[in-house]
Parts: structure tokens; sequence; C-alpha cells
């Protein structure tokens, strides 16, 4: 599990989109990015937080962020969860766990005192730069945009 944290420079990633095409850090060198790991499409939670994002999107995006999820469904997975939400911002899809486990979200969990390794929900806030502005370890699926707003002020 990568051990990241804030002032340090955001691995870099290469993944592909819900449409097939290709989506990496260095491709959005320039931008700030809001890249957060999810567990799975079309569960409470993360749609939750996905539709939070998308009901904030142009507050996000006025202030000059890209949003982009990643979690390990499929492109086909990510389609239908778009369509369905109305999700304005694409999704990575990570099959092979290489984004997740590069960004520290793939690692042991527990639920009902049983163990297994599995998704960690986590949000990064990426600098023009490249930059780990902020990470969020405990994020609040119903109010993601608005603690994002409150820890960038």
């Amino acid at each position: 599990m990568a051990d990241l944290s804030e002032g340090m420079k955001a691995p870099d990633f290469q993944g592909t989109d819900q449409n097939g095409e290709s989506v990496s850090l260095g491709g959005l060198k320039g931008k700030k990015i809001i890249l957060y790991f999810y567990p799975r499409d079309n569960t409470p939670g993360c749609t939750a937080e996905s539709c939070n994002l998308r009901d904030n999107y142009k507050d996000l995006t006025d202030k000059g962020f890209e949003v982009i999820g990643v979690s390990a469904d499929s492109e086909k997975s990510h389609q239908n969860f778009i369509a369905k939400y109305e999700l304005p911002f694409n999704l990575v899809s990570d099959t092979d766990k290489t984004v997740l486990k590069a960004y520290g979200a793939w690692g042991l969990k527990k639920n009902y005192g049983k163990e297994y390794e599995g998704i960690l929900r986590k949000t990064f806030i990426i600098s023009e730069k490249g930059i780990i502005l902020k990470i969020f370890n405990k994020v609040d699926t119903k109010n993601h945009t608005e603690q994002i707003l409150a820890a960038l002020d």
C-alpha cells in the first residue's frame, strides 16, 4: 500500500475511462484534480458520493477542478452508472487495481468483524503541478463537495 501524504507529488497513473479512452495524471497536467476512489458502482454510499459531486459539479468546475472517479468496476459498469445518474465526469476502470494500489486505496477492511481486502474510499485533491494538496481518508458521502470546499478555504 502506498504511503502518500499532503505535499507529496501524486503518483502518475494510466487508466481507461468508461469509453475506453486513456486517462493519465500526466495528460491532465495544468489542471486541478479531484480524484476520488470508491468501492463499487450502484451501491448506496458510492451513489450518494457520486451524485453529491454531480449536484455540485458546476461549483467545482468554476473553481477549476476536474473530477475523476476510480473503482475496479468495468468500463461497461461505469457507462451504466454514468447513464443512470447522469454523471458529468469520467470514471476510470481499474480492474487490475494498479491505480488503487498506487494511491493506497486498496487495503484491509473490516465488516462485521471479518477482515478482507478491498477498495478504501478516499479522495485526493491534486494541484496543477501534480502535488497532493489534501487527502480525505474519511469521506462524508452525502456531503463530500462541502467537505472538499471547506478544506480548501
